[in-house]
């Protein structure tokens, strides 16, 4: 009889001790939100922060040492900054889950993830958008869906968040900074006005020699840059030609006129339509780069050559025009490496369709490295390269670009890839010229 109620008693006890205590436990997880696999979970959230801050980190510490642009290197420091709070949100997960509600550092992780969201969405949009490696859109895409499902955990674990319309602005504020940044870099200043230098040509008086038997014309050519930006010289080129144009006795037939017009497609010299005058087609007299390839001008700055055209005095020519070009792009817009190789046609130097002369001619070949303006894209675009053609015959000389892939030098590009890659990074054709000046007076002293 003393047995049964001290069991009973026991039974009574330990049903009573247990039970409240099982329960009052279970009570607290689920306020929390925390199940069972909270370690689980906690490890997810910090896998999301730390595959986001890495690369994030990685390239805002590329920028900011060495982005071509004041922007770029503020737009770095901005990147190590968040990459920082990544860095400092792992900390505050595992701090809030080992610890539970005693910490107070809750409300950083949740901020952290929420960061993590933003710059996982912006680098989703840039590299589907601007990116040429499959991988990077798939990464940031998972990472934008973790991010996402981590900020869901971290909510779901606090028990309450202390100051919400502060965390609600702190996260709108970021929001705002990060989506300003991106809209600048990607939006605003690939399309805002361009700058563009002038390239002068100025032709002096032709002298004579001493023996009477040749003269000389000097020439001075200046590249002037008055814009905010520096440029590199890509190629330039500089040419006189010599031209025929005897005087008609008679006034010229008016299907004559379409017959000099039909020339303007086959040369590039673009001789006038005139009443008397018999125009023959140019040839090439004097020729040459008048700024090395790979060099640059910096910003409000300018760059100043002269050269001399030397010829017998009795050429058979009645007229000299001079023309002067420059090929450049911005120094914002790409980074110019080594010159790879220097190569001729001549030689066997392979040339794409576009860049063999129609009426036959040569070609130097020069190649350049090539960088782009900012880490995110040297590392989710494909690596490339830039190669100028200096390309001359008995008709003129002309110098033109291209930027392509490496290992696809040769391949022709598409007219929509070369007006992206000429806006991308600012190239520009600077021409001067035609400047003619007549040899009657300087033959007639013979």
């Amino acid at each position: 009889m003393t047995s049964g109620p001290g069991g009973n008693s026991g039974a009574t006890d330990e049903g009573v001790t247990g039970a409240p205590g099982g329960n009052s436990g279970a009570t607290v997880m689920e306020r929390r939100g925390w199940p069972k696999s909270k370690w689980v979970e906690m490890a997810a959230v910090v896998l999301v922060l730390l595959l986001t801050a890495v690369p994030v980190g990685w390239c805002g510490r590329e920028d900011f040492t060495g982005a071509l642009t004041f922007t770029g290197r503020m737009t770095g420091a901005a990147l190590m900054v968040v990459a920082l709070i990544m860095f400092l949100g792992i900390a505050a997960v595992v701090d809030y889950w080992v610890r539970g509600p005693i910490s107070n550092l809750g409300v950083v992780a949740l901020f952290s993830t929420g960061v993590a969201l933003l710059a996982n969405a912006l680098l989703l949009i840039q590299t589907w958008s601007d990116g040429e490696r499959a991988i990077f859109p798939m990464l940031f895409g998972s990472l934008t869906v973790g991010s996402i499902l981590a900020i869901v955990v971290v909510w779901r674990a606090l028990d309450e968040i202390p100051a919400p319309k502060r965390v609600a602005a702190a996260l709108i504020v970021s929001t705002i900074l990060g989506i300003g940044n991106f809209s600048y870099q990607n939006l605003y200043q690939p399309y805002r006005r361009g700058a563009k230098p002038l390239v002068h040509l100025t032709v002096g008086k032709a002298v004579l020699n001493r023996d009477g038997k040749a003269f000389a014309v000097p020439v001075d050519i200046k590249l002037e840059n008055h814009s905010d930006v520096g440029f590199y010289v890509l190629g330039t080129e500089f040419h006189a030609m010599g031209e025929r144009a005897p005087v008609s006795k008679s006034d010229r037939l008016y299907r004559q006129w379409r017959i000099d017009a039909e020339r303007w497609g086959k040369y590039r010299e673009k001789l006038p339509l005139t009443r008397r005058d018999v125009y023959q087609p140019g040839q090439l007299v004097a020729a040459q780069p008048w700024i090395a390839p790979g060099n640059w001008i910096e910003a409000n700055d300018e760059a100043v050559a002269r050269t001399v055209v030397q010829l017998p005095i009795d050429t058979p020519y009645d007229h000299l025009a001079f023309y002067a070009t420059a090929n450049i792009a911005r120094k914002d817009r790409l980074g110019l490496g080594r010159l790879e190789q220097d190569q001729y046609s001549w030689r066997g130097a392979k040339l794409p369709k576009w860049a063999q002369e129609k009426g036959g001619g040569d070609s130097i070949v020069y190649r350049f490295d090539m960088k782009e303006n900012n880490a995110i894209d040297r590392h989710t675009r494909k690596p490339r390269c830039v190669t100028i053609y200096w390309r001359f015959n008995v008709h003129g000389v002309d110098v033109a670009e291209s930027i392509t892939r490496k290992g696809e030098e040769n391949r022709v590009n598409t007219a929509i890839e070369d007006s992206d890659a000429r806006e991308r990074y600012g190239l520009i054709d600077v021409l001067a010229g035609p400047i003619e000046q007549t040899l009657w007076e300087i033959k007639s002293r013979r």
